[in-house]
């Protein structure tokens, strides 16, 4: 569980780093390659953290869309030419909030108080 509880707070670091870096929107987003290389710098990470999550606690959590995210690693790593700014939006906005809560449940389920 140890190594889990680590994965679940990489994948919530880099949530809490993306949120820090869209803060100001999707146009400041769209202007600043530095914001859309940090965003998908973490997008990488959080997505290879939730692949070293074991499958055990995977399946204790199928709400997590965990074939959907290793798809898009996959798409960054290997097709990283063929990214769409649109997407990754979406991914910021509607996917990332949602993504966040989950981990930060399964966070409070693997950590709890003492």
């Amino acid at each position: 569980m140890k190594d889990d509880r680590l994965y679940v707070h990489h994948v919530l670091d880099c949530v809490r780093r993306i949120n820090g870096y869209c803060q100001n929107g999707e146009e400041a987003f769209r202007e600043s390659e530095l914001i859309q290389d940090a965003v998908l710098r973490n997008l990488q990470t959080l997505a290879e953290s939730t692949q070293r999550i074991s499958d055990g606690l995977k399946a204790l959590h199928p709400e997590v869309g965990w074939r959907s995210i290793a798809g898009f690693r996959n798409v960054l790593v290997h097709d990283y030419l063929g990214i769409n700014l649109n997407r990754i939006w979406e991914i910021v906005s509607v996917h990332l909030p949602v993504l966040g809560a989950q981990m930060e449940a399964i966070r409070q389920e693997t950590n709890p108080p003492e």
